[in-house]
């Protein structure tokens, strides 16, 4: 022990001394407050016990993990070529990480892996190290990059080394590491109704487990659905797509316990065969010679093919600039020089090539564009003619309005079919039989979930002359009934942009209907024809030419344009003609191009005319009842709220956030709405409040809530939100990003108004089915089932409100997220019920909330304006920028104050 003195001066020196003049700093009380807690999704506080009860199956499996007191570990998994590039393409890890078990499978103490292809490797217990380093040699000529060639390209030298070295080996090292552990037991936590931060992270791995079940057998794996390429799955779309039936497949914790909800997907795939004869396909051509190939080379980049001649796969990065028979590369030759052994390079086509080096018969090549399967730099030229696309590669481009409806039509099944489906399918797949899941201690039941469901009670409906009447069978009509609100119309006129009208019945029958539907329409008005030379221009200047031309005769605004479209579907006439209508003149529209005029048809358009003047076709003989669940005795406003991101693949298009308001209170079937553009493909809605000075807020709710004042004479004091288009993962940021943007609404407002909140989620992408347990038809509208297979802890309930009248009904599952209102779960099952039975465009129950199909609507038809503006620095400072994003966004025309708080999306 060392001597006190070296001690003492191995300490550090004392501390300042502070002079007694000097008084501390106070920390200022608004520092030490804690942050608000976070919201989380409410649990259920019970379940109904309204309506008649029905025996019923669900499309849910039960799952078994036995080895609950074990440990998954996540391993992240990083893969890289000799010369240090990282490995591409999916397919390529799973054949790797497979090389490597079976390689180093003492290494690995023979644990098997559950892998996701990408970047995540799950085990069952811990491998021996935290970290490993593998190499292993793939001996598979398709693992070059990008489909390329490690030398000059051309066609003969790749050939040349083919055929000295059939299988090109590729060295590959494999770096995994340690990342997190995962308990199994935060499973069972969660299943007995606790939180469990790991259960989500538990959960992902079973999922993965079974799409690496799935991928063993060679499926085309699209989220967590998965395809086997059975062309008895295959249904022609026309264009060159095929719809391809396969599999839902995911892991959900229920009250039952774990479940494997199974359900038929369709996923989009190019038909496989000859390019030639794809192209001809999709751009409906009868000869190559009428192809487009600029077109052609945007439709194929990055498809995988097979070459005739000699059976390798390869991925397509473009055509060659000139037709086969002109394309040229060097090709290298032996035969210079004294010996002959020197290497030259003679200029030759590709054509010449194939046919004269390789003796292969090319019939048509020579006047087309080669497919590059190179580089850009390094191109590597293969003839159209010898180049079949491989199967089951997806087709991700949008489908046309033909291709959808024939999806639609051959991809339904009935309940009894579906279930024969599904049973197939998982005697098929023979989980239990897999080493993978019994490594897993992994066993799934093969038998549908018996279900306890309930029928709710019809909502009795208010007509003309204050009748009342039950719809049956979650559907009415307005045979010899008047409608409860009918307009009264004087002034209207009809615009014709369509050769094909038969000017006579449509009126007649417009005028008849409207009589017998108690709307007062006036029987003169005024037909514009659109003037031959017109019809061949750009549409916005057909609507601009149509528009002076009424001008010059009408001598005030009428209250409603019929507008006659050329084509039924698509037509380009349809969004300049809303916007000037809507935008400029402040004149309610409504748009047809019938094909067959007759009462039903005229009434369906009457009724959305009707809705859009501020009248009411049907509305809920409860709405003003004491006894409809606390909403008319407290005033309450019931929003929509949805999100509308552009197509597939365009990632420049703004997404639209729609929210619609009720007004009118203590109605629950007048609607307004109020649209934003904001940063594409952002799903949670970025304007709802929006305040630009101390007493000026531009956001959504803020507009809304102005409305609903000066529309029913009082501030709201409850809210209810339906929140339609978001995931179970983005619940979290619905509490506390979205309902904080409203409450701070409110508070600007008034900062003493603390009106109370319940939020909604309505989910309809979703794959939960359920059958009638003894009859081949689907469940019966009003059908609402929470138990069994609903969450253990959280608050939803699966509603079928609608008649399922073709397919299989798909229930909507909705989560409670909050609910400060004190709703018993039977009066939210009657209040969303009914919500169901108030949509104004059609005498049926909808599926969704009016409100949520109205924000739908409402972001749809606002859509409709975008793709007529050029997105452009021209447009993106249109009206200024609207998104907090660092890219502007173009901001969406604001509607004429005209027509602003109607219901114009009818």
């Amino acid at each position: 022990m060392g001597s006190p003195a070296k001690g003492l001066e191995s300490l550090p020196p004392p501390p300042p001394v502070i002079p007694s003049d000097i008084v501390p700093l106070q920390v200022p009380e608004a520092s030490k407050k804690v942050k608000a807690p976070q919201r989380l999704p409410m649990a259920r506080p019970g379940v109904g016990k309204a309506g008649k009860e029905i025996d019923l199956l669900a499309n849910h499996f039960k799952v078994y993990v036995s080895k609950t007191n074990d440990d998954y570990f996540h391993y992240n998994v990083a893969l890289f070529y000799e010369d240090g590039h990282p490995v591409d393409g999916k397919d390529i890890g799973r054949r790797v990480i497979d090389k490597v078990q079976a390689t180093y499978a003492s290494d690995l103490g023979g644990k098997r892996f559950a892998y996701d292809g990408e970047k995540s490797l799950f085990t069952i217990g811990s491998l021996p190290s935290i970290k490993f380093e593998f190499t292993v040699v793939m001996e598979d000529t398709s693992l070059n990059r990008i489909g390329g060639h490690d030398h000059d390209g051309s066609p003969e030298a790749s050939d040349r080394k083919r055929m000295k070295r059939p299988y090109r080996s590729k060295t590959i090292k494999a770096e995994i590491s340690f990342a997190a552990k995962i308990p199994v037991q935060s499973i069972a936590n969660v299943l007995r109704g606790q939180q469990s931060e790991h259960f989500q992270e538990a959960v992902r791995v079973l999922d993965i487990i079974l799409r690496q079940n799935a991928a063993n057998q060679g499926c085309l794996l699209v989220r967590q659905s998965f395809f086997h390429n059975n062309p008895g799955n295959f249904v022609d779309l026309g264009g060159g797509v095929l719809g391809c039936r396969g599999f839902h497949s995911s892991i959900r914790a229920t009250q039952r316990g774990l479940t494997l909800n199974m359900d038929v997907s369709t996923t989009m795939i190019v038909k496989p065969g000859p390019v030639v004869d794809f192209l001809l396909t999709n751009q409906n051509v009868k000869d190559p010679h009428q192809v487009d190939w600029n077109k052609a080379k945007r439709m194929l980049k990055n498809l995988r093919i097979k070459t005739n001649h000699s059976n390798i796969e390869y991925k397509i990065t473009g055509l060659s600039d000139l037709p086969c028979g002109q394309q040229t590369f060097d090709l290298k030759q032996k035969g210079g020089g004294q010996e002959g052994n020197e290497v030259q390079s003679v200029e030759i086509t590709v054509f010449d090539y194939f046919v004269n080096h390789r003796g292969i018969s090319l019939h048509y090549s020579a006047e087309f564009p080669c497919i590059n399967v190179g580089k850009p730099k390094r191109p590597s030229y293969l003839p159209l003619e010898l180049c079949t696309l491989v199967s089951l590669q997806r087709y991700t481009k949008a489908l046309t309005n033909q291709q959808r409806a024939t999806l639609v039509e051959k991809s339904r099944q009935k309940p009894t079919e579906r279930m024969d489906i599904l049973r197939d399918a998982l005697r098929t797949n023979n989980y239990n039989a897999d080493p993978l899941l019994r490594s897993f201690a992994i066993s799934i039941d093969n038998q549908f979930t018996e279900v306890r469901g309930r029928v709710l009670p019809t909502p009795s409906l208010k007509v003309g002359n204050n009748k009342d009447f039950y719809p049956r069978n979650g559907r009415w009509n307005f045979n010899d009934k008047k409608l409860v609100n009918p307009v009264t119309i004087q002034t209207w006129a009809i615009v014709n942009f369509s050769a094909r009208y038969d000017r006579r019945n449509l009126c007649n029958t417009l005028l008849r209907c409207a009589e017998m539907k108690g709307i007062n329409l006036n029987s003169t008005f005024e037909v514009f024809e659109e003037i031959c030379q017109v019809s061949r221009e750009p549409a916005s200047y057909r609507v601009d030419k149509m528009i002076e031309m009424a001008k010059s005769k009408l001598l005030a605004p009428p209250q409603l344009l019929l507008c006659i479209l050329p084509e039924r579907k698509n037509s380009e006439i349809y969004g300049p003609w809303k916007r000037k209508c809507l935008v400029e003149l402040g004149v309610p529209t409504q748009c047809i191009a019938p094909i067959k005029i007759n009462d039903q048809y005229i009434t369906n358009v009457l009724l959305k005319i009707n809705a859009k003047l501020g009248g009411m076709n049907s509305s809920l003989k409860m709405e003003n009842s004491t006894f409809f669940p606390l909403v008319p005795k407290i005033p309450t406003m019931i929003l929509g709220m949805d999100v509308s991101h552009g197509s597939p693949g365009r990632s420049d298009v703004p997404s639209i956030a729609a929210v619609v308001s009720s007004r009118n209170w203590p109605s629950v079937s007048h609607y307004r709405a109020s649209v934003r553009t904001q940063s594409p493909k952002a799903e949670m809605i970025a304007n709802l409040f929006n305040p630009v000075s101390d007493t000026k807020d531009n956001g959504i709710i803020s507009e809304l809530l102005d409305d609903f004042y000066n529309s029913s004479g009082k501030k709201p004091d409850q809210i209810i939100i339906f929140r339609d288009g978001v995931s179970e993962s983005q619940f979290n940021q619905v509490l506390n990003m979205e309902l904080q943007q409203i409450i701070e609404a409110c508070k600007f407002k008034d900062v003493n108004w603390s009106p109370r909140f319940m939020v909604i989620i309505a989910q309809k992408n979703h794959h939960t089915k359920f059958f009638q347990r003894n009859s081949p038809q689907n469940v019966p509208p009003g059908t609402v089932v929470d138990n069994s297979i609903c969450h253990p802890r959280n608050y939803d309930f699966y509603l079928c409100a609608h008649a399922g009248m073709i397919g299989t009904t798909r229930p909507v599952h909705y989560h409670v997220l909050h609910d400060e209102l004190g709703f018993s779960a039977d009066e939210l099952q009657e209040l969303v019920h009914s919500l169901s039975y108030v949509y104004q465009r059609s005498t049926t129950a909808v599926s969704l909330v009016a409100p949520v199909c109205y924000a739908h609507l409402a972001a749809a038809q606002m859509g409709q304006f975008m793709k007529f503006d050029e997105m452009s620095e021209t447009s993106s400072c249109h009206n200024g920028v609207t998104s907090a994003a660092a890219v502007p966004v173009p901001e969406m025309p604001r509607l004429h104050k005209y027509v602003h708080n109607s219901m114009f999306f009818c």
